[in-house]
């Protein structure tokens, strides 16, 4: 039998960061998935045309009130016939809330689990979120400073691909991006019109985990850059936006120290 020197239970967007930086660091490293295997040349479905979609790529109201009640309703552009495959079924998988509140909780159980079907926004937080709870006097102070995190902003930023674009606000810093989306012509005349109508408001074009000029690690871990198709909850063929599978996993088994199982779900 094999002897590890860790094992990561998951391999979504914590498990696949832990496996990178441990087996990095030489470990040898045991990732367990309760899920299958996603390939992507296999299980994307990006490329499949529409008239090959069933049923326009719809998912029947009788299937969606059977399996997919909770991951619908709050995601229906993102949940279609062609990708179900990505998403649990709720009935399958039920869970518990507290009475009088409600929570969807939007779950993969696969390779990369919902890494893949993230919404890919990614902002840091600024020097007043972790000051917040000491200023105003409420619950517990943070225990680090925004200055004390920013190195693993900017380290996790490189690795990742976040493009962006330096808005220089205090509230919202800038990190380490590629370039910008340009904003369309519609998004520009609402931002000009919000800014010269409310004086101090800004309005900014999105941070997001996509690639749009891959560095040499980047392309050398198979990556590209965002073609702009709009059709990222389908899977990315040319793995332009972040996820386990694309980046994370691929850096960890390029060391030869990571080993992941499938279909291995772990008895507490």
């Amino acid at each position: 039998m094999t002897d590890f020197d860790a094992i990561v239970v998951g391999s979504g967007m914590s498990g696949g960061w832990s496996a990178k930086e441990l087996c990095e660091r030489g470990l040898k490293v045991l990732v367990l998935e309760r899920g299958p295997e996603i390939k992507p040349e296999r299980d994307y479905v990006d490329q499949l045309p529409p008239w090959e979609q069933k049923n326009l790529d719809r998912i029947s109201q009788e299937e969606i009130e059977k399996h997919y009640f909770k991951q619908y309703p709050g995601v229906a552009y993102a949940v279609k016939e062609s990708n179900k495959h990505f998403w649990v079924k709720d009935d399958e998988h039920p869970y518990e809330t507290v009475e009088g509140t409600e929570y969807d909780w939007l779950r993969g159980y696969h390779t990369a689990g919902r890494s893949i079907m993230w919404s890919r926004q990614s902002y840091r937080m600024g020097p007043q979120d972790f000051t917040a709870n000491k200023d105003e006097g409420v619950a517990i102070d943070w225990p680090v400073r925004y200055d004390e995190i920013k190195p693993w902003y900017d380290y996790v930023e490189e690795f990742v691909g976040v493009a962006g674009n330096r808005d220089g606000l205090e509230q919202l810093p800038d990190g380490v991006y590629q370039p910008g989306f340009e904003l369309t012509d519609a998004e520009k005349f609402f931002k000009s019109s919000v800014e010269s109508t409310f004086p101090g408001r800004n309005v900014i074009q999105a941070r997001v985990a996509h690639l749009t000029e891959a560095t040499d690690e980047q392309r050398d871990l198979g990556r590209s850059n965002c073609q702009a198709r709009n059709r990222c909850h389908f899977g990315c063929a040319f793995k332009a936006y972040f996820s386990s599978l694309h980046a994370t996993l691929p850096a960890a088994e390029r060391t030869g120290n990571m080993t992941i199982v499938h279909n291995a779900i772990v008895q507490t």
